[in-house]
């Protein structure tokens, strides 16, 4: 069962350990679950940074979207084991490559990145792959399952289609979220929380509309306020 408050994950895309704990500071009990990503990976102290979120009794998401030749991700998976991780990413494009990372992967939560919400069908197009994001998704998707992933990362405009086709237990996290509606950033595929979780999203993952906040706390309650409306509890 996955706890209420967990369901909201803040992106701490900052640059140096120092603005990202002083986001896990400024945020305090608003917030329980954290994504740490490329841009921390560059301050040199991306993983005393996740140690300290664990110590911190923070779940922490590793969202570094591997993808690489099946025995190179799958001895990353096996090291990434030895830190207290609860989700990590992977680019759900090669079969291979995320079975080999499943059978490394412990007690992690191994997601596939399905289509990035910051494309569309044209961006598709231009990669040689003329369907709609939808169709690959779940492609994808029904991929990564059968490859031993536990979930997949999707704009929360293909969660319906993706519980409809994997069914209960398999993960869906959604980036993109955009409490006030299309915010003309670089997220395409973009929805708000209750049609999220009412397409049977388990997670959202939430950066700017909480860090370009007046009051980034209040508005990371705000959503959890609103996870908790539509999941009825």
């Amino acid at each position: 069962m996955i706890a209420v408050r967990d369901r909201l994950i803040f992106a701490l895309d900052v640059p140096t350990a120092a603005e990202a704990r002083a986001w896990v500071d400024r945020l305090g009990d608003a917030v329980g679950f954290y994504k740490i990503g490329m841009e921390l990976l560059t301050s040199g102290d991306y993983f005393r940074v996740l140690e300290e979120l664990a110590a911190r009794d923070k779940k922490v998401f590793v969202d570094l979207k591997f993808h690489d030749v099946p025995a190179t991700v799958a001895a990353t998976l096996k090291g990434l084991t030895r830190y207290p991780v609860t989700f990590c990413t992977i680019h759900g494009q090669h079969d291979g490559m995320m079975s080999a990372a499943s059978q490394e992967k412990g007690d992690i939560k191994l997601l596939a990145v399905t289509v990035l919400t910051s494309m569309d069908r044209s961006d598709l197009r231009q990669l040689g792959i003329d369907r709609e994001p939808s169709e690959v998704v779940v492609q994808r998707a029904l991929a990564a399952r059968a490859a031993g992933c536990d979930g997949v990362i999707s704009s929360g405009q293909e969660a319906a289609a993706l519980r409809q086709a994997t069914g209960p237990g398999f993960l869906i996290v959604c980036p993109g979220i955009r409490p006030a509606g299309p915010a003309g950033d670089d997220q395409k595929r973009t929805v708000d929380v209750p049609t999220a979780f009412a397409a049977g999203a388990d997670h959202i993952v939430v950066g700017r509309p909480i860090r370009q906040a007046a009051d980034p706390a209040a508005a990371a309650e705000a959503l959890q306020a609103q996870i908790a409306a539509a999941l009825g509890s």
